[in-house]
């Protein structure tokens, strides 16, 4: 979100680029829609077709925020979380998204950089075994739940929605280890809250960039129509998979996330 607003004046996008843009779109929401990472096939598709690296930051988080959208609608049925606690949570996820465009305003990238792999690597773990850990534990998130205990999700929540306005990056992944730790078991109904929070996340970023006037529309078109397509298919496809096979690629794709983020920073 840094630097300067970059508008695009250009003519009309060739149709090979529209065509590559729209399957990146689709690829990236489908994989949003599991695990997350989406970014990582969305953002280079850009470059690749000339968008310089702010707008296409900018192209990228809309057209991976309609898809977000898509696949919460087509994980509604496993979205039951009581108002008490999905309330204070999208509070949170608002002001956490807001909080964490400032400090990319204001925080060198580089410092981050160097934390990310490390943040990547703890939540695939807390992922793959923290069902074992909070075995036989009460799930924070059930209705029975204290006033101490839903204090301390939102206040985990806020975190995620920090690192997710001010990097996004495995955001997913982050959020799901989340989910785990709070004693959530259903993988569908994780990613049902994981979509809805992504949005209103990423919402503050979608606004940012909008008003920035950052946004390379004819980029942007095909790979939002994408988004939305590959969105809501994966989020409807991976619900008629054994949920033993999602967390398995999960973990596979928190585990490639962090191999990337150790080789790009160190």
């Amino acid at each position: 979100m840094a630097g300067r607003a970059v508008s695009d004046t250009s003519s009309f996008l060739p149709l090979q680029f529209a065509i590559f843009l729209f399957f990146a779109g689709v690829l990236g929401g489908a994989l949003n829609a599991v695990a997350g990472g989406g970014s990582f096939i969305a953002f280079p598709a850009l470059l690749f077709t000339g968008v310089p690296p702010i707008p296409a930051n900018a192209t990228n988080t809309i057209a991976l925020w309609t898809g977000a959208a898509a696949s919460g609608g087509a994980y509604r049925r496993h979205l039951d979380v009581p108002r008490r606690i999905f309330v204070p949570f999208l509070a949170a996820s608002f002001i956490g998204g807001l909080a964490g465009a400032f400090l990319l305003l204001k925080t060198p990238a580089h410092t981050f950089m160097r934390l990310l792999p490390w943040l990547t690597l703890g939540a695939t773990l807390l992922f793959a075994f923290g069902k074992k850990l909070s075995a036989g534990r009460q799930s924070i998130l059930d209705r029975e739940a204290s006033d101490t205990a839903l204090a301390a999700a939102t206040f985990f929540q806020l975190a995620v929605a920090i690192y997710g306005g001010y990097f996004g990056g495995g955001m997913g992944i982050v959020m799901l280890a989340m989910l785990v730790a709070l004693g959530m078991t259903d993988i569908h109904a994780m990613n049902a809250l994981k979509s809805v929070m992504g949005f209103v996340i990423n919402g503050v970023a979608v606004v940012t960039f909008i008003v920035a006037r950052a946004v390379y529309w004819k980029h942007g078109i095909p790979m939002i129509v994408g988004g939305i397509a590959g969105g809501y298919l994966g989020a409807h496809y991976a619900q008629k998979l054994p949920p033993a096979w999602i967390r398995v690629f999960v973990v596979l794709v928190g585990a490639g996330m962090t191999a990337y983020f150790f080789w790009k920073s160190y």
